[in-house]
């Protein structure tokens, strides 16, 4: 398969300089602020975007270095596929989130629920729409245990190695 090239169309800023510490899904960073500073090429591209109040981001763990295919996740002890996990440290070390806009100004997104370290590119943004979105889900395997624990824990460095 040929290999698949991406280009930033903006940074995601946060009060996060370190992953140490940070929240490890949105649900543990409710009511933390950043924005999103969308090139000016890519701007036009925002009409209309203030009519959603959530967005999902699509990023690039920037720090995450190489990648395992079973990790030992953020709300577990035992080691997990990667893809049974939201892990950074994966074969395409894309990241996403669902974040509420605040409001836009220009090329400027205001969000909150924040769970992205600064400097974090951004490669794209999607509207929410619960309608097609969200589904009635029947199982979270392993998650099933320890989801609950989201707003407690906190990242570490283990993916940044």
């Amino acid at each position: 398969m040929a290999e698949i090239k991406y280009k930033p169309i903006g940074i995601i800023h946060s009060p996060y300089k370190d992953t140490k510490g940070m929240p490890i899904q949105p649900t543990g960073a409710q009511g933390v602020k950043g924005t999103i500073e969308i090139s000016p090429q890519y701007a036009e591209g925002l009409k209309d975007i203030d009519g959603f109040s959530h967005v999902f981001l699509i990023y690039h763990f920037h720090l995450s270095k190489g990648y395992s295919l079973t990790v030992k996740p953020f709300l577990d002890n035992d080691l997990h596929g990667v893809f049974a996990t939201r892990a950074p440290r994966r074969p395409n070390s894309i990241g996403i989130s669902v974040v509420k806009i605040l409001k836009v100004e220009g090329n400027i997104i205001h969000i909150e629920d924040v769970d992205i370290l600064d400097g974090t590119p951004l490669l794209d943004i999607k509207p929410c729409v619960p309608e097609f979105d969200f589904r009635k889900v029947e199982k979270t395997g392993w998650l099933s245990k320890t989801a609950g624990r989201v707003s407690e824990v906190k990242a570490d460095e283990r993916f940044c190695k």
